[in-house]
């Protein structure tokens, strides 16, 4: 026969008392753990962004890709040159990279391995550096030093003035984006899959984020955040000051253009063809791209209901398909190139407001100064075209091909061609 213990009993409904409490307790900790996590990577809680992190280069200068660091393409009402060769340099090979000009020098990448240093005015050189493969990426010069990278796998920074080596950063594999400088922070993309953020003074790597393809796309920075797509699709986000992504928008196609950026918003288009405006001071909501393959299966087979737009999507515009430009971005309109032409999109009304035909391929990106839009062609030619209705001014044919962009700087116009020359035009 059972014979009831009270001192037993009590022991018992402690114990159970006891593990109902750290029951209770781990259910609270691990809910408050989870909060902590979704307010710090899905919110600004935490860790705000630094919206002031951006820089601008100095009036009348194009001192980086795009002329600033959020590529916008445009030198203001600048003057705008009428076609006028003023003066040429040959390298020793094509050029895609893009000219960069600050305090009257013209600086340029060549496949002949160099970085040249051209006297804006009269094209003499300065001084040249050698790397050790094709420089692609086009330098970007502040506060007297030019940054850029080669397809040696380095990131160099070299004094302005003399060429001299200050410092470089392995990637170990080919930089072919062009690195934007902001407060003090070196951002560039990379064939090792990752947006890589460096310490402007020194070359010591701040932090590095882990991508799903190469990073030909050079960087956005702009309200705290760095942007830019990728060869594997995505379109990326990412907390400037500490590199915590914030958003991957998926768009199936690659990305090898850059974007431009404007109140929060970030523009950039595909290899399909498609021009896109996303937010970029959107997030991801959590596992949104793993979820969301299962979700249009199921809309697919009527299961579920559509999908709500990506996060960040805004708009997207369809253009000619075989490869696109990176966008100029002037008064609420894009000018870009694209499979077969260059045309003008509005930002409000997300229409088409002209096109130019030329029949080729326009990978060059232009650059916008008062109510002109230059851009060169595969076919060779430097275009001038009228901002406001994309009929052409003048053209200019090279030796080759045209897939650096231009640059424009005191009434000076700069751009390189695959015959291996710069061409300078007043």
């Amino acid at each position: 026969m059972y014979e009831h213990n009270p001192e037993l009993e009590l022991r018992r409904q402690s114990f159970l008392r006891r593990r109902r409490i750290f029951r209770l307790t781990s259910i609270v900790i691990g809910c408050l753990l989870v909060i902590f996590i979704c307010i710090y990577f899905f919110t600004d809680a935490v860790v705000r962004l630094s919206p002031g992190l951006e820089s601008a280069p100095g009036s009348g200068e194009w001192t980086m890709f795009r002329h600033d660091p959020a590529r916008t393409g445009s030198a203001g009402p600048a003057g705008q040159p009428q076609g006028r060769l003023k003066w040429k340099f040959t390298t020793g090979a094509a050029i895609h990279s893009s000219p960069a000009v600050a305090d009257g020098v013209v600086y340029s990448g060549s496949r002949d391995g160099r970085l040249y240093a051209l006297d804006a005015a009269t094209g003499a050189r300065l001084w040249e550096f050698p790397t050790g493969s094709w420089v692609e990426s086009s330098p970007a010069v502040v506060n007297g030093v030019v940054y850029f990278g080669s397809n040696d796998g380095l990131l160099y920074a070299l004094d302005a003035a003399r060429g001299d080596r200050l410092w470089h950063f392995p990637a170990h594999f080919a930089v072919r984006s062009s690195p934007a400088v902001a407060d003090g922070m070196v951002f560039f993309g990379a064939d090792d899959w990752r947006i890589h953020a460096l310490d402007a003074a020194t070359g010591t790597e701040l932090w590095s984020h882990e991508v799903k393809g190469t990073v030909i796309s050079s960087p956005v920075v702009a309200r705290g955040v760095v942007a830019a797509g990728s060869l594997d699709g995505f379109f990326y986000t990412l907390d400037a000051r500490y590199g915590r992504v914030r958003l991957e928008f998926q768009t199936k196609s690659t990305i090898a253009a850059s974007p431009a950026a404007e109140d929060g918003t970030a523009y950039f288009a595909t290899s399909n063809g498609l021009l896109y405006a996303v937010d970029i001071t959107a997030r991801n909501w959590p596992l949104e791209n793993r979820l969301r393959i299962f979700w249009e299966a199921l809309y697919l087979y009527r299961a579920a209901p559509r999908p709500p737009p990506p996060s960040g999507f805004l708009w997207s515009v369809r253009l000619a398909p075989g490869g696109v430009s990176s966008p100029a971005l002037v008064d609420g309109v894009l000018y870009l190139g694209t499979g077969s032409g260059v045309a003008a999109v509005d930002t409000a009304t997300r229409q088409v407001r002209w096109d130019f035909p030329t029949g080729v391929r326009m990978s060059s990106s232009p650059a916008v100064a008062g109510n002109v839009v230059y851009i060169g062609g595969e076919d060779g030619r430097l275009y001038a075209l009228d901002r406001s209705t994309g009929e052409k001014l003048w053209d200019y044919l090279t030796g080759d091909k045209i897939t650096s962009s231009p640059a424009l700087a005191g009434g000076m116009l700069y751009v390189g061609s695959h015959d291996g020359t710069l061409y300078a035009f007043e």
